[in-house]
């Protein structure tokens, strides 16, 4: 079932070391047949919250999403208090919880970047794109400290420390220079880069990365972040060699992708 599906990947991003303390969130826009699957267990008197945002065109849709202020190592342990369901108002411009976030929790802070990813994510992928990820990963949060926050800089970086990530990722990330997470601001930014990237790198902070499933999406972020690490291992050793642009091109025609014209 998709709950069990979204409390593995809590716990997964957790032992990678991405969630210390309550850092790090989670959102899956449920199908309909979710909804049917767990509607039976909603409560009768949902709690009501309003947004300082409006997401019309997902008026109606429901999520499952985690809490404010929610450590992810305590989501096996207790998903009812940590995590939640909630369904868009019909203005788009609230939510009702539904299912969990007990004792008066709320969903994530940092909701207006998850319903604004979610909106483009949609968008640009005819409405496959379900999960919207955000973690902490050390090794691409240090990298962020090294280089100026340039989408075309840290794609070539990401693409030429490992072979698989241009195959992953070929259209490279974003990139969103510092700024207070949780705002309105940041999900803006970040909604207008997620259109076209399906991670988005936070400087000196983390990352935010989407995809149709939890597996997908998972694996986009433990790729991006493996190169990040042996990028930052290969430049303390001293870079001698790297893949070029001719073998990034051999690759891209070998498993079918095409690379981001503008980054080679």
């Amino acid at each position: 079932m998709f709950l069990d599906d979204f409390i593995r990947m809590c716990y997964d991003g957790f032992l990678q070391g991405w969630h210390e303390r309550n850092g790090g969130n989670l959102s899956y826009r449920m199908t309909d047949e979710d909804v049917k699957v767990v509607e039976s267990q909603f409560c009768k008197n949902s709690r009501h919250y309003d947004m300082p945002f409006s997401v019309p065109e997902l008026a109606g849709s429901y999520f499952t999403v985690t809490g404010s202020g929610k450590y992810m190592r305590n989501v096996p342990l207790a998903p009812e208090k940590n995590i939640g369901i909630i369904r868009i108002d019909s203005k788009g411009s609230g939510y009702d919880i539904l299912w969990g976030l007990e004792d008066g929790a709320k969903p994530t802070s940092e909701i207006p970047t998850h319903l604004m990813n979610h909106l483009e994510r949609m968008k640009a992928t005819d409405g496959a794109c379900r999960v919207i990820y955000h973690a902490h990963p050390a090794n691409i949060t240090a990298l962020t400290y090294t280089i100026e926050p340039d989408a075309r800089t840290y794609s070539r970086i990401l693409w030429q420390s490992e072979t698989e990530c241009a195959v992953v990722f070929p259209e490279g990330v974003g990139v969103v220079d510092w700024m207070v997470p949780g705002s309105i601001d940041i999900g803006v930014e970040t909604a207008k880069l997620i259109s076209s990237y399906r991670a988005v790198i936070w400087a000196f902070h983390g990352i935010f990365g989407s995809g149709n499933d939890f597996d997908e999406t998972f694996g986009l972020i433990h790729t991006i972040e493996k190169a990040a690490e042996i990028y930052l291992k290969a430049k303390s050793a001293g870079i001698v060699r790297t893949i070029t642009d001719d073998e990034l091109r051999l690759l891209a025609d070998a498993f079918g992708v095409q690379l981001n014209k503008d980054f080679i």
